[in-house]
């Protein structure tokens, strides 16, 4: 009975069934395969009679069991039975110790099972879990592909490339299939045995190919590789990778997403591991899909990005513009964010604004809510108004456009994306040498002195634009040497405490041209300071030469005008400017003085300035300023200003704690500044 219960159990079992003497070798064993015939078994170590990757640590687990007789229960190893076709498979062993009635060990029982197409579906399930954990979490189309390439590799195959059609990894929409054989594809990712071809080479598939079909029908290829391959003599590249880690298995799976090509992934499995099947190309197929919707969502981020960042640079000042008392540079740091801006504003008086600020968020939107701030900016800028005025009426302009927000339909994407902004405003006079600075949230100016020792500048910060708090804006204002160097930047480029002290640090030669400090700065900062973009603006203070300013202190008498007539031809004489200039020169002034000596007050101030405009400036003490009126026909007055507006480029009226000043400018010929 005994003998038949074996009989029936080897014969039978659908496991491997071993039994090995103390020395391990195969006493007894069932029918394993077709092509092995049990006899061939009998009388071999376990270990030969099994190709196994690690024999011995399969030697010493079988007798750790044979001297403890503590069975070894489902041990995982990779082998195959001796003389069986195909690769290394793997294999789940099972060891209990044979002992007769006196306990004596006689043997070993051990069970083999094969369990390759289970270990195969879990590592198809493993990558892809992984394929899902590694991509779809970035908008960075690079970093995308070699997430895809780490989750293939080793889980599911030994070799992987990703190539993107160029023009994808450029934003451009994708092509719809079928594709020409002009589309180039650039290699974003690969992983596995060095390969010849490095990552960011392009390629165009020749036709004929399993690469050129797929990305045709955009169906996938399961491919069988060996030296009689008939394509590769066709595909120079890619033989010539194929020979190089010596793949013998290769699935091409297009990439796509609604009939357009995006690129394509090359899977390669090379010796020591089995060849791909069906089941591996339906796993492919998801993989892929998983893989093209990140590439998709990356694509339109890029598109946007590129929008956003053209629209951003359109609206930033084209050139910095010399200005007389004045230098200024600028560097702009690409990112995500597309709403940093600086300007610089020439004001009445030599005066320059200086501004920067930053819209936070990224696409287009940000970039047209920091064109509407810049804008504002601008229209406010030529009221003359102090920088804490200027901020305070751009916070009202912001609140309007956060109201606008708030009021689009529920269902809209920026009805829930909030608005926030930050600005520093200030203005250089170089007649005082001094600096207003006014500050909405945005992180405050670094200076240096002209021998480079910094400069402090304690701006007191106002509440950012966008923001509920109603606090008022403050100034501060600094009398700087000619020559000294003022840091302007968004929050951005500060990644901690010791940012501004790196500021400081880099400007300590103030003596360099602007813009190689602008470089310098750049340099002393850690570069992953600035991911989301940065703006950097830098001013150089100086003054007016005296060869280009005249200023008098007039009589407040009906005389003076006669005076101030003569005054100015023999100024603009001197500066060699023509005569239709000095002629219309000599009226603006004879009509602001006339006007400032009926109704302004004691002492009137006329001064001259030549830039590349010509600037007139009447001052008295006086706060009430003209207006422009419009005479009727049998009017005998109120014709001066009209003259002057219609003689003069611009004018306006600019008001001190001391009085105002009522200035016009004038275009100049540019043959006639020397």
């Amino acid at each position: 009975m005994t003998d038949a219960l074996l009989d029936t159990l080897f014969s039978q079992s659908a496991v491997g069934l071993h039994v090995l003497d103390t020395d391990l070798r195969v006493e007894r064993v069932n029918s394993l395969s077709d092509a092995v015939a049990p006899e061939r078994i009998v009388g071999l170590h376990f270990t030969e009679a099994y190709r196994l990757h690690d024999p011995e640590e399969s030697d010493e687990l079988l007798r750790g069991v044979l001297e403890s007789g503590v069975p070894v229960l489902n041990h995982v190893i990779r082998g195959q039975l001796m003389g069986a076709p195909g690769p290394d498979r793997s294999l789940m062993v099972t060891v209990h110790r044979l002992d007769d009635p006196s306990g004596r060990p006689l043997g070993l029982l051990a069970a083999v099972v094969d369990i390759n197409e289970r270990e195969k579906s879990r590592d198809r399930v493993d990558a892809l879990a992984a394929v899902r954990r590694n991509v779809g979490h970035s908008l960075d189309m690079e970093a995308i592909c070699e997430g895809f390439v780490r989750a293939l590799v080793p889980r599911f195959a030994d070799f992987t490339v990703v190539e993107v059609v160029d023009d994808v990894l450029r934003g451009s929409s994708a092509p719809l299939s079928p594709v020409g054989s002009d589309v180039p594809l650039r290699r974003a990712a690969q992983l596995g045995p060095d390969g010849d071809t490095p990552v960011g080479v392009t390629r165009r598939l020749p036709a004929g190919t399993p690469y050129a079909l797929a990305a045709n029908d955009l169906r996938p290829r399961l491919v069988r590789l060996g030296p009689d391959t008939p394509w590769l003599d066709s595909d120079p590249v890619a033989g010539h990778m194929v020979e190089a880690i010596g793949a013998h298995s290769l699935i091409v799976a297009p990439l796509k997403l609604h009939g357009a090509f995006l690129g394509l992934v090359s899977m390669y499995r090379c010796p020591g591991s089995e060849p791909f099947d069906e089941r591996d190309l339906t796993f492919a197929l998801t993989a892929a899909a998983h893989a093209a919707l990140s590439i998709e969502t990356s694509r339109r981020y890029a598109r946007d990005h590129v929008i956003a960042s053209t629209v951003q640079r359109r609206l930033l000042p084209q050139y910095n513009g010399t200005r007389i008392a004045i230098e200024t540079a600028h560097v702009l740091l690409p990112g995500r964010n597309s709403g940093c801006w600086f300007d610089t504003i020439g004001l009445s008086g030599a005066r320059t604004a200086l501004i920067i600020g930053n819209v936070a968020g990224h696409g287009l939107q940000t970039a047209i809510t920091m064109g509407q701030l810049r804008t504002a900016l601008h229209a406010l800028a030529g009221l003359d108004l102090d920088p804490d005025e200027v901020l305070a009426r751009l916070n009202d302009t912001a609140d309007r456009l956060a109201r606008e927000r708030r009021s689009l339909p529920p269902g809209d994407s920026l009805h829930r994306q909030p608005l926030t902004a930050t600005c520093l405003y200030a203005v250089y006079d170089p007649f005082t040498r001094t600096c207003t600075v006014a500050r909405a949230g945005h992180p405050g100016p670094a200076a240096v002195d002209p021998d480079g020792r910094p400069v402090a500048l304690d701006v007191p910060e106002g509440p950012p634009l966008f923001s509920d708090d109603s606090a008022p804006f403050a100034t501060a204002t600094v009398e700087l040497a000619e020559g000294s160097v003022l840091a302007f930047f968004t929050g951005s480029l500060l990644s901690d405490d010791q940012s501004v002290t790196r500021v400081q640090d880099a400007l300590a030669y103030p003596d360099r041209p602007l813009q190689e400090l602008c470089d310098a700065v750049v340099y002393n900062l850690p570069a992953e300071t600035h991911p989301d973009g940065a703006a950097l603006l830098l001013a150089r203070t100086g003054v007016v030469p005296p060869d280009r300013v005249a200023t008098w202190e007039l009589a407040h008498d009906r005389t003076t005008p006669a005076i101030a007539r003569t005054l100015v031809r023999d100024r603009l004489e001197g500066w060699n400017l023509g005569e239709e200039t000095i002629e219309a020169t000599e009226l603006i002034v004879s009509e602001l003085i006339t006007n400032a000596v009926r109704y302004g007050t004691p002492p009137l101030h006329l001064r001259l300035l030549l830039d590349r405009t010509l600037t007139c400036e009447i001052h008295d003490t006086s706060p009430v300023a003209p207006h422009l009126r419009h005479a009727r026909t049998v009017d005998e007055g109120g014709r001066g200003l009209f003259i002057v507006s219609q003689l003069a480029t611009h004018w306006g009226t600019r008001y001190s704690v001391d009085g105002k000043a009522l200035w016009t400018e004038q275009e100049v010929p540019p043959d006639e500044v020397s």
